[in-house]
């Protein structure tokens, strides 16, 4: 099969944009795209002609009456095409391409749009509705060019499961939100709470500031356009309101209930290894939170990527007599891959203000914190 053309209908979203750069640069195919709000964007019209592959990356709830609009105007010339979406919500969308008669698979990459080139490290669903095998073939080289960690499921069944793993968290970190904003007269805001933090806390503010952080639409439909997302808030609810019922209640009855129902039948309802690995993911992202608020710590960006590069940094901290407590990569939000490297003790400023000149100067990297 020659190199399919890309049609991205709403090419101006963050998703929309990430997907046009990943598509020319990791995979050298050529990319067109429509933005209702770019006028010199290409036109529906446009898509339904040239596009191989028509991928909808829009708002949850305008993308199934789209993909409707798209099913209308196409009139049978997507026969033999594959048309794509990548909303959170699959149950909608993909029965709305199966309106017309192209191969259809529903995406859903459990992530917001990365800094990163590709989904290495991060979950996508894929739901395969209705597949022409070359088109299957095609859709097994992008998710392996992805490199993400592939899911396969059915729409219903990942709307159910999405009601859980996204609506859920979002609601209860969202009603966390809305609880420290009414305690804030009385205790100040979470920026008053943080010299308080313990781990779990701190985790739970990261994810309240991620939240807020983003787009709220898509917050907004993930819990409004999830036909599951009721029944789900009606089971927390429930368990809320007995966990305060219990509380309220006192005494050495309610907290024998409590320890029946809260502690011992969630723990026996989650089998031992699962438990094992989680606690030891938690003590290991709080080791992560101690490193990274360690203030005797310098981050260097390595804009060579190429064997040895790390090496040769740390052999400029051997030079200078620096041992190191903790190294770790991650992304700045420039997109630039850094390493924050923490010291074993508190050094003269001169012994490493020497060493970050020699690292700017001899091009191994650039320190971007001191």
């Amino acid at each position: 099969m020659n190199a399919p053309v890309i049609g991205i209908v709403g090419s101006g979203g963050a998703y929309g944009r990430w997907l046009r750069g990943f598509f020319q640069t990791r995979m050298g195919l050529q990319v067109i795209g429509h933005d209702p709000v770019d006028p010199d964007s290409h036109t529906p019209e446009q898509l339904l002609q040239d596009a191989d592959v028509l991928l909808f990356s829009a708002p949850i709830r305008l993308t199934p009456g789209l993909i409707g609009e798209y099913v209308r105007q196409s009139g049978g010339r997507e026969r033999g095409r594959l048309w794509l979406d990548v909303t959170s919500i699959k149950g909608a969308p993909v029965a709305a391409m199966l309106e017309s008669q192209a191969s259809v698979a529903g995406l859903h990459p459990m992530t917001a749009p990365p800094k990163a080139p590709t989904l290495k490290g991060r979950v996508m669903v894929v739901c395969e509705a209705r597949l022409e095998s070359r088109w299957q073939t095609w859709l097994d080289a992008l998710c392996a060019a992805l490199q993400a960690e592939c899911v396969r499921a059915t729409p219903e069944h990942h709307d159910r499961v999405m009601a859980l793993v996204q609506a859920m968290v979002h609601a209860t970190h969202l009603a966390q939100a809305s609880v420290l904003r009414s305690y804030a007269p009385l205790l100040g805001d979470l920026q008053a709470l943080m010299p308080y933090r313990s781990a779990a806390f701190e985790l739970d503010a990261a994810v309240i500031a991620r939240i807020l952080s983003l787009n709220p639409l898509i917050y907004e439909d993930i819990q409004f356009d999830n036909p599951h997302t009721a029944e789900m808030l009606g089971r927390l609810l429930e368990q809320l309101q007995r966990l305060r019922d219990l509380v309220g209640e006192g005494g050495e009855q309610a907290r024998a209930a409590f320890r029946q129902q809260f502690l011992h039948d969630n723990r026996q309802a989650i089998d031992a290894a699962t438990l094992r690995d989680g606690n030891y993911s938690f003590e290991r992202i709080g080791y992560l939170l101690a490193d990274l608020t360690e203030q005797r710590s310098m981050s260097v960006h390595l804009p060579q990527d190429r064997a040895g590069s790390l090496r040769e940094l740390l052999h400029v901290f051997e030079r200078h007599g620096v041992s190191l407590a903790s190294i770790h990569s991650s992304r700045t939000p420039a997109g630039e891959l850094h390493f924050r490297i923490g010291f074993e003790q508190s050094y003269r400023p001169e012994v490493l203000a020497a060493a970050a000149r020699e690292i700017d100067s001899s091009g191994i990297g650039r320190v971007l914190t001191g």
